[in-house]
């Protein structure tokens, strides 16, 4: 299902020129963490999905898992460095082209977006198919994303220009997560720690909203005065929440999957 991206033939590739390694080494094994747990949880398929970071203190790279490794296989030394016009400019392999014209779009159109993880985890993906809104506010767990979630209601086939990327990006607005009907869901952050945190959590709620709608039974709607102040009651600590999550998710990997750090 998924498609190769032919490299850029922009005349001025971008280099490393100016990067903190050390700030660049942790990122990478922030996202390959990332990804390794997100298989672990059920949530990738196959080679097609995708996690992608801006390179610290840059603005015009981006590091994105490669295409053609299962989230499982992904090692920090794995994940490519590309520019905006679709060169990789450090590591081995290319990005898939839809991680590409998604990524690289909703970077640079969205610069709050220093992480964006794409995937069709199941739970999330099964309420981008489905009438209505995706998250219906009746699990406390489901408030920490009341007010920040769209809905990208026009699915186009695959994104293989930069048309269709940006146009995604367009429809994510101020959000900070979009469900994208008849796809998946893209979950964007400051920080890979908050993205991974958030994803993680998006798909424990829409896993226990489907089997509670597998019961046939009414909806205890939490009522939207309620909802938008439980929200502002978790959101201070979600930076702080994300960052322990992940580095108890290295230790973890540390532990049980070493070679994810090399």
């Amino acid at each position: 299902m998924g498609h190769e991206l032919q490299a850029g033939d922009s005349a001025a590739v971008a280099t490393l020129a100016n990067v903190d390694r050390d700030a660049l080494r942790e990122a990478r094994i922030d996202l390959a963490a990332s990804l390794r747990m997100a298989a672990r949880r059920g949530l990738e398929e196959g080679i097609c999905n995708h996690f992608s970071a801006m390179v610290p203190g840059r603005d015009d790279l981006f590091l994105v898992n490669p295409y053609g490794l299962m989230f499982r296989e992904v090692t920090a030394s794995s994940i490519l460095v590309c520019d905006f016009e679709g060169n990789v400019v450090d590591g081995e392999g290319q990005p898939e082209a839809t991680a590409f014209f998604i990524h690289a779009r909703l970077h640079k159109k969205l610069p709050r977006a220093r992480a964006a993880f794409h995937t069709h985890m199941p739970y999330s993906t099964a309420l981008s198919m489905v009438e209505g809104d995706p998250l219906i506010w009746a699990g406390q767990t489901s408030l920490k994303f009341y007010g920040r979630v769209a809905v990208d209601e026009d699915y186009n086939g695959l994104a293989l220009d930069e048309a269709e990327g940006d146009r995604i990006a367009a429809a994510m607005g101020e959000a900070d997560v979009v469900f994208m009907r008849n796809h998946g869901v893209m979950v964007t952050a400051p920080t890979i720690a908050m993205a991974w945190d958030d994803l993680y959590y998006l798909e424990r709620a829409a896993e226990v909203q489907v089997k509670a709608m597998s019961t046939g039974r009414p909806f205890r709607i939490i009522p939207p005065e309620l909802a938008q102040k439980t929200q502002r009651q978790m959101r201070p600590a979600d930076a702080e929440s994300g960052r322990l999550h992940l580095e108890a998710v290295k230790r973890l990997l540390m532990r049980e999957e070493p070679e994810f750090a090399g």
